[in-house]
């Protein structure tokens, strides 16, 4: 049955109990509540509760940075048949630090770079592993939260990126380990429009010409994501593993076109 308020599929999940790491808000909200509308019983697990009440939606607070913590909630959860890791970002920072180009940051710098990687890499691993009895059982399913940063440079996010990179990677290897009892696929995520976005884009008038640098002619919904990650763990998607899914509205213009002088000019 299809939901025509927003075009996503409801009832592909039902009787199934979904995870969201980091689900409180922005991308992880969207999925939360497209899982949701596809009948899925969906939990999301975060440090705090989100700020708009998600219907439907059970929180546990949880710190995901913290390993035992993490092996404690979700090998205590009764079932889990679908696992969506979309806990991540990363705020702005430079490599070089603060004192600009080619500056030492010092020991504190690169902590703050390493705690990127682990929230990014490691705490989806960690969750991973802490569910894999749940969905071995279930015959079920992981979704990757991944990023266009992870297979382009990432100026000022490098570490972001890198993780980013790193966890596409995983999710082909976790897939070929882990068949044919779970299946294990990455989406890999365009710029979304957010109640964050302004802090990465601007105001309105950066978000709309952000939006126009997007072939599809606008920033993603958290809807869309929702919507994509709904099709990886259902049964439309039995054969589908190990697979990257680009949930980008075309990608982005190479920069030479618009800087190229000769109008039609075909590349080689």
């Amino acid at each position: 049955m299809t939901n025509t308020m927003n075009g996503t599929v409801s009832g592909r999940l039902g009787g199934r109990v979904a995870l969201v790491t980091g689900g409180t808000r922005g991308v992880g909200a969207g999925v939360a509540r497209a899982l949701v509308e596809a009948g899925a019983e969906v939990v999301v697990c975060a440090r705090r509760p989100p700020d708009v009440p998600l219907p439907g939606v059970e929180f546990r607070a949880v710190d995901l940075r913290d390993r035992a913590a993490v092996y404690e909630f979700v090998e205590g959860l009764p079932r889990l048949d679908v696992l969506v890791n979309n806990v991540g970002g990363s705020p702005y920072r430079a490599l070089g630090g603060s004192g600009g180009a080619g500056a030492v940051g010092g020991g504190a710098d690169v902590e703050r770079h390493v705690r990127v990687v682990e929230l990014n890499l490691i705490t989806p691993l960690t969750v991973s592993l802490a569910a894999y009895g749940h969905l071995k059982r279930a015959r079920g399913s992981v979704v990757m939260i991944g990023s266009v940063s992870g297979s382009r440079p990432s100026p000022g996010t490098a570490a972001y990126g890198a993780a980013k990179a790193g966890l596409e990677h995983l999710a082909r290897s976790m897939a070929v380990e882990w068949a044919p009892d779970v299946r294990v696929n990455t989406l890999v995520v365009g710029m979304v429009r957010t109640e964050l976005s302004h802090l990465h884009y601007g105001g309105p008038d950066g978000l709309d010409a952000v939006a126009r640098t997007v072939p599809a002619g606008r920033l993603a919904d958290p809807s869309d994501i929702g919507a994509a990650a709904v099709f990886l763990a259902s049964d439309a998607a039995a054969f589908i593993s190990g697979a990257s899914l680009l949930v980008h509205g075309g990608g982005e213009r190479p920069a030479f076109l618009d800087a190229a002088t000769v109008n039609g000019a075909e590349s080689s």
